[in-house]
């Protein structure tokens, strides 16, 4: 009874003191600065938002951006609290909650399920590298996130933000609408204030789409930045997690306490320098910057609102000081054919070979067919398994077909966005992150309308989202992106285009 009483009058206080303790809104240092004046524990600030996750995520409009809660959460920021006590935080993320995407090994009681019903009791042995560098760093993982199934790599019309293990994640702008994917809880916990920050995964688009459809900041790496061992794959070339945060500067905190060089995976010997990514962030940043203006993005033209937003934006950035090169066209004629033929060799290798290292409850991608066929009812009944199929016919990474279409696609992204930052000797280039979202159709699948993300996804090169405007009531983003490596300046200038904007609003539940 005491303990119930105690999680009420946190939510009065948060709802009635004029904001003072009104942690929905917190970002990481209003919370820490609670935190260090003894205002509130790492321990009721967990039973909080686990409060408000019951309240909205399983109640109210039913968001189901969670798949389930820790319950070893209130244990592990009890114990973060009596560490500081003694020794003071470790950092700014110290006694902070998040949640991970259900795609991301944890070594506890929660699932790493990819939202399969297969895998559905797949508890691996041992904690992703990323999730031991959240530990080591003092972060609550408070639970796992909702995703489109498989990473939205199954079918050819799926429906974003469904899965067989939790149904659908509804977008907290509009509930009837997508919450686009393929991280989608991750996304709407944090624009619904379920959790301060997330970790969310992406191939091509699964970070920066849901971030910018559910209006917060969203950060894909340079591939290699952040490790990805522990992590069911799509595909290595292009696989990374990234953080989510409301503010750049969360998601830049969140990013330093990522980030590491992994024994496990070769890629990130290449990351030797990393950075303190939300030191040094000021709102002046953009001031004398090049900024490239990427047209033909895809769907340029088709919705008004979004280029009515993209050149309010280019003013907001010329107006801080930017020198803007406009009409840079990136020459994209069949990359993303070779980038689909690429997914589909990876997919099929490297997923095998996560099961098998794992110990997953299935074998290989035959396996997982044969038991998708069998539980048909509950695994599939919205849609199917055509890219899975597709996937199983495929050979080695050692066959031609596989290594063209990785030189093709690779050679094209990287050519054109490294021979436009050369040439006009950009800063970085930005481009229009979506439209606004769409209906959830079971029946029809996705309705994509606008996307830029897969120059960055298939270059490997970072890029990250910053609420830019709404179309009736919903979000719009807006990409910036830069060459491999670059994070840190690239997160500068996403800041102090958020400082001069200010465009994030709540949603209304």
């Amino acid at each position: 009874m005491r303990k119930t009483l105690r999680i009420v009058l946190l939510l009065m206080l948060a709802a009635c003191s004029g904001g003072e303790r009104d942690f929905s809104e917190a970002d990481i240092a209003t919370l820490h600065d609670h935190l260090q004046r003894g205002e509130i524990s790492s321990e009721e600030l967990v039973e909080w938002y686990i409060e408000r996750i019951n309240a909205i995520d399983r109640n109210g409009p039913a968001l189901n951006s969670i798949i389930e809660i820790n319950p070893d959460a209130l244990r592990i920021a009890r114990a973060l609290d009596d560490e500081w006590k003694v020794s003071g935080p470790r950092g700014p993320m110290h006694g902070i909650p998040l949640v991970l995407k259900a795609n991301i090994d944890t070594a506890d009681q929660m699932s790493t399920s990819a939202g399969s019903l297969a895998l559905a009791e797949h508890r691996p042995p041992a904690d992703a590298f990323v999730v031991k560098r959240l530990r080591d760093a003092g972060a609550v993982i408070l639970g796992k996130a909702n995703l489109s199934e498989w990473a939205n790599f199954r079918s050819t019309r799926s429906s974003s933000g469904w899965s067989s293990v939790a149904g659908q994640t509804l977008n907290p702008y509009d509930t009837r609408r997508s919450p686009c994917g393929s991280s989608s809880g991750s996304a709407v916990a944090v624009a619904a204030n379920l959790v301060t920050v997330s970790i969310g995964t992406e191939t091509d688009g699964s970070v920066i789409c849901p971030a910018s459809i559910n209006g917060i900041a969203g950060l894909k790496p340079t591939v290699g930045l952040v490790s990805r061992s522990g992590i069911i794959p799509i595909a290595h070339s292009q696989d990374t997690a990234g953080p989510m945060g409301r503010t750049v500067r969360d998601t830049a905190i969140l990013l330093t306490a990522m980030t590491g060089i992994d024994p496990d995976d070769p890629a990130t010997q290449h990351a030797a320098v990393h950075h303190d990514y939300a030191a040094n962030l000021t709102a002046d940043a953009l001031n004398g910057k090049r900024i490239g203006i990427i047209r033909g993005w895809h769907g340029e033209g088709r919705i008004p609102a979004v280029d009515r937003s993209y050149q309010t934006s280019i003013d907001a950035i010329k107006n801080a000081g930017a020198v803007m090169i406009d009409n840079i066209v990136l020459d994209g004629d069949g990359m993303l054919d070779a980038e689909y033929e690429v997914l589909l060799y990876e997919f099929l290798n490297d997923l095998n070979h996560y099961l098998q290292a794992s110990g997953a409850p299935v074998n290989d991608l035959a396996d997982l067919i044969a038991y998708n066929n069998e539980n048909a009812a509950t695994v599939m009944p919205h849609f199917g398994q055509e890219v899975f199929l597709q996937a199983q016919e495929k050979g080695p990474l050692t066959e031609q077909a596989y290594l063209d279409a990785l030189e093709t696609s690779k050679r094209m992204a990287r050519a054109a966005i490294d021979g436009a930052i050369e040439e006009f000797e950009l800063d970085a280039l930005i481009a229009p992150s979506n439209g606004p979202a769409w209906m959830i159709d079971h029946v029809n699948g996705d309705n994509f309308s606008v996307g830029s993300s897969s120059w960055a996804a298939i270059s490997a090169y970072p890029s990250i989202t910053v609420p830019a405007g709404f179309a009736d009531g919903l979000p719009l983003g807006l990409s910036f992106i830069a060459g491999a490596w670059n994070e840190k300046q690239l997160i500068e200038i996403a800041y102090a285009f958020e400082q001069t904007t200010r465009v994030r609003k709540p949603p209304d539940l």
